[in-house]
């Protein structure tokens, strides 16, 4: 499958890491700075969000256990330090009743719909293009930077809960500089 027929044509479907950089930035709230570091780091979809349990995370160990939609695998991820961080003045605030992690006012999960006004309240808070200001360019943008920094594809498969290779190999393209330089490099041996 080309990248034009998986629908993931290029750069507009993600965010440069200077562009997530000046999306955390302008972030207000530790509700939603731990919401966005977990979209990004983790690769989650909108809906996922919204199903986060606060068991789901185990602060003993940083892990955040991910029930992962349309087919993906379930993970259990260690978090990053500064996720971590993140989550933990969160849950202060939020408070060690069982339920969402990230709750809405009516007491349900965040819903999908919140996690898009959200981000395209960040996104031109941060002036980023209309056309990334959705939480699924998030998803885009953590696979394009980890391929771009040499990380392997099954490793990217993993994090983000794909079944089959095939889904994470549409991030690819945008890879093809690292293929360029590590033919020279080879080649320059010659």
């Amino acid at each position: 499958m080309s990248n034009r027929e998986s629908g993931f044509d290029g750069n507009d479907k993600y965010l440069t890491k200077q562009e997530v950089k000046k999306l955390f930035a302008v972030i207000e709230t530790k509700r939603d700075r731990a919401i966005f570091h977990v979209i990004y780091f983790h690769g989650l979809r909108a809906s996922e969000v919204g199903q986060l349990q606060l068991g789901s995370y185990n602060p003993a160990d940083r892990r955040l256990y991910i029930r992962r939609l349309k087919g993906s695998l379930a993970s259990n991820p260690e978090v990053s330090r500064a996720t971590h961080l993140y989550l933990s003045k969160w849950i202060k605030e939020r408070g060690s009743q069982p339920g969402p992690l990230f709750p809405s006012s009516r007491g349900t999960g965040i819903s999908r719909k919140q996690i898009f006004e959200l981000m395209r309240k960040y996104c031109v808070a941060a002036a980023i293009d209309r056309a990334k200001a959705h939480p699924h360019a998030l998803k885009h943008s953590v696979a394009t930077h980890l391929l771009n920094a040499g990380v392997d594809l099954y490793t990217v498969k993993k994090l983000l809960g794909h079944k089959k290779i095939t889904s994470t190999e549409v991030y690819l393209h945008v890879a093809d500089s690292q293929v360029d330089s590590a033919a020279r490099r080879f080649q320059d041996e010659w």
